[in-house]
């Protein structure tokens, strides 16, 4: 499923949402605020194994106390689901076991692209961009599906 907007507006009032790009070796982090307007990046998890990545990512979602998850979903161009994105669907499976949280999925093809052209306009460094962009480019998954439910 890509973004369900109905599984996100089960969201509590006044409840955050996180946004998630998970790749093979971390998981970029944002949060949005509680009006559901704005996605600002959070931080990296270097992926370990799974049952830590996902106390991680508990201790997350309590203390930003969210009460929605979104997870960037790495389509092919052409729209279909490769390797990548089975294997984030197979993550997300694992979220929903874990979490009883209000889930979507975003088409997330070229975000980490436009994500890294944006840091070079504003003059971030190779070494800072490459600390960053994951966690930036959730914020930008995330900010998507926020601009999708207006």
């Amino acid at each position: 499923m890509l973004l369900d907007p109905t599984a996100l507006r089960r969201t509590a009032a006044g409840k955050r949402l996180i946004g998630l790009d998970p790749g093979t070796k971390t998981i970029g982090v944002a949060v949005c605020d509680s009006a559901h307007m704005v996605a600002t990046p959070l931080q990296v998890i270097l992926r370990k194994k799974l049952k830590a990545d996902l106390e991680e990512l508990r201790q997350i979602i309590e203390k930003t106390g969210a009460g929605g998850i979104v997870v960037g979903l790495p389509l092919n161009m052409d729209g279909t689901s490769g390797p990548r994105a089975q294997s984030v669907r197979a993550f997300q499976r694992n979220l929903e076991r874990t979490f009883d949280l209000p889930m979507a999925f975003v088409d997330e093809r070229l975000s980490t692209s436009a994500v890294e052209r944006s840091l070079i306009e504003q003059d971030v460094s190779r070494r800072r961009r490459a600390e960053v962009i994951d966690a930036h480019a959730a914020a930008y998954i995330l900010q998507g599906a926020l601009d999708l439910r207006v």
